[in-house]
C-alpha cells in the first residue's frame, strides 16, 4: 500500500489546527469566540490544547469554517486518544488491539 502525502495540518493538534484556520480567515480570537458563545480565554485555552472542546463548540467550529463536523471530531477524538496513550509502555499494542476489537464490534452489530 502506497504512503499517502500527509499535508501539514495533519500533525497539528485540534487546537493547533483551530488557531490555524482562524488565522487563515483572519479572524481575531473574540470573534470566533463571540460567534462561539464562549469566553475570549476558554477559545484561547482549547487553541492552546489547555482546554478540551465539547460537542457545540465542535459543531460551532464546524459551521463558522465550513468544515465538516466528522473530520473535526476525527481531530479532536484522535488527540485524546492520543494523550491517553502516549505515556502507556505499550500504547501502541492498545491502539492496534482497540482498532481490531473496534472492526469485531461494528461487524457483530451490523448482522
Amino acid at each position: 500500500m502506497p504512503k499517502q502525502n500527509m499535508s501539514k495540518t495533519d500533525n497539528l493538534t485540534f487546537g493547533e489546527y483551530i488557531r490555524t484556520l482562524r488565522e487563515n480567515a483572519n479572524l481575531p480570537l473574540r470573534k470566533v469566540a463571540a460567534e462561539l458563545d464562549i469566553d475570549t480565554s476558554t477559545l484561547s485555552k482549547i487553541e492552546k490544547n489547555e482546554r478540551n472542546a465539547n460537542e457545540q463548540i465542535i459543531e460551532g467550529i464546524s459551521r463558522i469554517f465550513h468544515i465538516a463536523k466528522s473530520e473535526l471530531k476525527v481531530r479532536y477524538m484522535s488527540d485524546k486518544i492520543t494523550y491517553q496513550l502516549l505515556e502507556e509502555e505499550n500504547g501502541l499494542e492498545i491502539l492496534k488491539i482497540a482498532e481490531a476489537r473496534i472492526k469485531y464490534q461494528k461487524r457483530v452489530n451490523s448482522k
